[in-house]
């Protein structure tokens, strides 16, 4: 490659790159994930497009796909809220295991009978598009808040069902005949408790370091964090383990850790999922051959009909009958179940592996992801606020805060913003009743920085900085997200604790 070639391709990425992010505020305004726009661009760049690049090389987008999902599941594990998922963990775990052994049986049944394909490319299917895709889900729900239970349900569904999937998948796709199927159970529980032990401790390690080793430039922690995460996938697959489970629970531990410069690391973590999002989904529109797809839409259509209106919701209703949770709440959970990025990445093992009918495999899950998704996608929303389960949204936003060690003065600098809807808003500074040990030293308002006095009464759009030894640095934090949440006489109205005697993020 010359350096024109390569000058040629710098900008033909860039262009990818700026159409796309203005593809994200289209897709927010009209309520499709923006991986459809993504898909249309490879598409379009393809070999029966207007750019007639000709991109055939399965192996090489499994290899980037993985690389993809493995930022995707860091990042997503980064955004998770402990106190979200803990309550409906159980729930999430038992649809992403007993669900997605229902789903899988109940879609490769409906591909055998109703469209003829074989046990072993039926079985295949089910697998494939048994799992969910988070980013797809709240793409179109970001803009309707839903209950906590509802939103940890979903976050820890998505994130955990890749293992499983994979495994099975991988499985299926070996050469040779499939012996002894119920073998699999014993490698999937086995894999994913080392996945899970891996992940958890690589989180807790990692978290453990970072809040005790200072870095010289806050930009390190953000690039630190992002390969603590990958660092967990690759010790969890080289130890024959679940390595998407140990990325998402190490990312996950992580997120949940008081971490020095917290926004920017949630921000680099975002900025580099997008770039992953985009990088795939372009590379599989590129690997896909559209007037090769005729014979194909049929039986994507019947596939996802039943995957849609029999086995999503059939999956939902074993998996978490023992959990007591209402019908409206499982029937969107039922509608909720969006296939993304994992599914037709997936596609592509069989493709690698060569297995009979590969190509077809990939067609049908290509097409049932996209139509289904522009079927689903939009009236999310619409089933949400039907079901009488979107947010009220003037519940108190909480507090960014962000922390930077002092090392040498054994002390904490937080940085606190006070976004719009926060029950700080006319609280006196002395009213914050902050620990012993920890004071507000200014405050940044409409451009211009002062001293406060005791007496000085806080605002909508302030940034305050707030110094605390390190024995208070903890209390002083859950007293400002108490106070944020619940006004001056938070903690003797019993508010801003979870119950558990933490506080959120």
């Amino acid at each position: 490659m010359t350096v024109h070639d390569l000058n040629q391709l710098l900008l033909i990425c860039s262009l990818v790159l700026l159409v796309a992010v203005a593809a994200v505020r289209i897709s927010s305004r009209s309520g499709l994930p923006s991986l459809l726009v993504y898909l249309g661009i490879g598409v379009a760049m393809g070999q029966d497009g207007i750019g007639d690049i000709h991109f055939n090389n399965a192996e090489l987008t499994q290899v980037i796909g993985y690389a993809a999902l493995v930022v995707i599941l860091a990042e997503g594990g980064l955004g998770t809220k402990w106190k979200e998922v803990k309550p409906a963990l159980s729930a999430a775990a038992s649809l992403a295991l007993v669900g997605v052994a229902v789903s899988v049986g109940v879609t490769a049944a409906g591909a055998h009978y109703l469209v003829g394909l074989e046990w072993r490319q039926a079985l295949i299917i089910g697998a494939v598009v048994s799992s969910t895709d988070a980013a797809a889900v709240f793409s179109v729900l970001r803009k309707i808040p839903l209950p906590a239970r509802l939103t940890g349900t979903l976050e820890a569904e998505s994130g955990f069902n890749d293992a499983p999937v994979v495994i099975l998948v991988v499985a299926l796709s070996a050469s040779g005949p499939v012996e002894h199927w119920y073998a699999l159970i014993g490698v999937i529980a086995l894999e994913l408790a080392i996945g899970a032990a891996i992940g958890l401790a690589t989180g807790w390690l990692g978290a453990y370091g970072l809040r005790h080793v200072a870095l010289p430039a806050s930009g390190l922690y953000p690039i630190a964090v992002m390969a603590i995460a990958v660092a967990a996938y690759a010790a969890g697959a080289l130890a024959h383990g679940s390595g998407f489970l140990a990325v998402y629970l190490a990312s996950m531990v992580l997120g949940n850790s008081k971490l020095p410069h917290w926004p920017a690391t949630r921000g680099f973590a975002e900025g580099v999922g997008w770039i992953a999002q985009i990088g795939m989904f372009v590379l599989l529109g590129l690997l896909v051959t559209p007037h090769e797809m005729g014979d194909d839409i049929w039986p994507a259509l019947v596939i996802g009909l039943v995957l849609t209106m029999v086995a999503r919701p059939l999956s939902v209703v074993v998996a978490l009958s023992p959990f007591r949770i209402p019908w409206r709440e499982q029937t969107l959970l039922s509608w909720a179940g969006l296939r993304g990025a994992v599914p037709i990445i997936l596609a592509t093992i069989p493709m690698v592996s060569e297995i009979e009918g590969s190509r077809r495999i990939f067609n049908i899950v290509f097409v049932l992801v996209v139509v289904y998704t522009l079927v689903q996608g939009p009236t999310l929303p619409w089933l949400a606020r039907t079901l009488r389960l979107g947010g009220a949204g003037d519940e108190a936003a909480d507090l960014g805060i962000e922390s930077a060690p002092l090392e040498r003065l054994r002390g904490h600098l937080l940085s606190v913003a006070i976004p719009d809807k926060s029950r700080m808003h006319g609280v006196e500074v002395n009213e914050l009743r902050l620990p012993a040990g920890a004071a507000v030293t200014l405050i940044v308002r409409d451009g211009k920085s002062f001293v406060p006095l005791p007496t000085t009464v806080l605002r909508r759009g302030d940034e305050l900085l707030v110094v605390a030894t390190d024995p208070v640095r903890d209390s002083a934090e859950r007293r400002l997200r108490a106070v944020g949440q619940g006004g001056k006489l938070a903690g003797w109205l019993g508010t801003g604790n979870n119950g558990d005697g933490h506080e959120g993020r």
